[in-house]
């Protein structure tokens, strides 16, 4: 394998041979010198490569120098090159090391280039998705992006926690609310001209209605009650017609499910979770963060070292709501027991009352999904949700209703058709067990450690009311 730019950085700077592969970023002239700027997506930094042309034309190589002269002269932002040259001490601030370059070959050409050496705004970025991880913003992101997955892997492997993968496509709603997108292969053209007559879903490539997973947690806890510990990472779906900067209807979920877990054990790994996180994002991504403090939001570093060293507050839903109606002219939202928390909720209770991390649990029932275990009181069930200052809410769990019957009351009171989860609620009747996990969102986890403000500059290509390009 060839050395990257993140490599060759790394390298002494003694002169030895290297060859630089990657995009140009800038190019800049003076009378005999040639800078070039390239960088290859590896790591946040680029390389200088420089040319002298002083000798060209005084050599045995003179036809050689000639086309190297020529190739830079038509150099442009967004070509993509190979130089080769000699490693060797910068005498330029800033850089430790540069290429003396040699040689150069044009390897593509960028004509009309759209991203030249200034500031463009998001919403244009977003038009040019498969230009965007080009810019040091996007660039960023993803490597943040792909730090983050492995060490959502890596936490859960150390932890003996078994990767399933459960469905897309899926005949039931995990979270009973609906919004879901459906799947058909049936001719929707056909059936609009015939007009009126029913759609007969058994002639369906699945032979009934069938969707867009909302969640894998279901699929997960029938292999929570086989291996004990395992966690869904994947793509899921929501038909929400929210137009916000909160919102995807596709994004990807992290989902542990353990067997013979309680509540409480689940916020220990909850918040053992984020912390795990966060180091190794401020260990492995260091460059990327200090980009991303320095020019997308102040304090995004500092935000995520007091999340690591602190220790989670721990209030029930009830005693929050209690302490936001204290505060109630605070909010746009008016707060009362009942209502489901809002954004400003959730940021004033961790910013104005536990200046930190804050696990509120005990939710009431109705507003929370049909799995939960129900409370003693049948008012509240053992639902937790971890919210963190600047963003809210960060991570939703529960421990589910283990018991056969209770789970059965619960979904008659919500109207659910019992028949399509029948296979869900056989695991209340093969050896039972108390079990619990939680949900996030990897694009909320996404955003919070780069301090990006829209959830659709997370993903790589945001898909939303209205918009399913690329």
């Amino acid at each position: 394998m060839f050395d990257l730019v993140k490599d060759i950085l790394s390298f002494n700077a003694d002169g030895r041979p290297v060859v630089v592969r990657g995009w140009v970023r800038t190019k800049r002239e003076l009378k005999n010198l040639v800078f070039i700027e390239v960088n290859d997506g590896s790591c946040f930094s680029s390389i200088q490569c420089t040319f002298d042309k002083t000798p060209f034309g005084k050599t045995p190589a003179s036809r050689e120098m000639g086309a190297v002269d020529a190739v830079l002269s038509a150099l442009g932002t967004g070509a993509s090159i190979e130089i080769k040259g000699n490693l060797v001490r910068s005498p330029a601030n800033g850089q430790k090391s540069e290429v003396s370059a040699k040689d150069i070959r044009l390897i593509g050409d960028a004509e009309a280039y759209p991203l030249q050496k200034k500031r463009h705004s998001f919403e244009f970025l977003r038009e040019i998705a498969h230009l965007r991880p080009r810019t040091n913003t996007f660039g960023a992101v993803a490597r943040v992006r792909s730090g983050l997955a492995y060490a959502v892997h890596e936490f859960f492997q150390k932890r003996s926690f078994q990767y399933v993968h459960t469905p897309i496509i899926t005949a039931n709603d995990a979270e009973g609310a609906g919004s879901m997108f459906q799947v058909t292969t049936l001719d929707m053209e056909k059936i609009a001209r015939d007009g009126g007559k029913p759609v007969d879903f058994q002639a369906d490539f699945f032979g009934g209605k069938t969707f867009l997973t909302v969640s894998g947690q279901l699929e997960a806890e029938t292999y929570a009650t086989a291996l004990s510990r395992v966690y869904a990472f994947g793509p899921t779906f929501r038909a929400e017609h929210s137009n916000t900067a909160r919102h995807l209807a596709e994004f990807w979920m992290i989902e542990p499910e353990a067997a013979f877990m309680d509540l409480n054990d689940t916020m220990e790994l909850a918040e053992d979770f984020l912390k795990a996180l966060f180091t190794y994002a401020l260990k492995n991504c260091g460059e990327d963060l200090a980009f991303f403090d320095a020019h997308v939001e102040k304090g995004v570093i500092a935000a995520l070292e007091s999340v690591v060293h602190a220790k989670f507050t721990h209030s029930t839903y009830t005693a929050a709501v209690r302490e936001l109606e204290r505060n109630a002219d605070a909010f746009e939202f008016k707060p009362f027991w009942g209502c489901d928390l809002q954004s400003e909720h959730e940021k004033f209770l961790t910013e104005e009352i536990a200046h930190g991390p804050v696990i509120v649990t005990d939710y009431p029932k109705e507003i929370k999904a049909f799995y939960m275990k129900m409370n003693d009181d049948e008012k509240t069930v053992r639902a937790m949700d971890v919210l963190v200052p600047r963003l809210g809410e960060i991570i939703g769990g529960s421990q589910r209703e283990e018991h056969g019957a209770k789970l059965e009351k619960r979904m008659a009171e919500l109207g659910m058709n019992t028949e399509r989860y029948r296979w869900y609620l056989d695991l209340r009747r093969f050896g039972t067990v108390p079990h619990s996990g939680f949900g996030m969102g990897f694009e909320r986890l996404v955003q919070y450690v780069t301090g990006m403000a829209n959830i659709r500059d997370v993903i790589p290509y945001p898909r939303a009311v209205g918009s399913a390009e690329f």
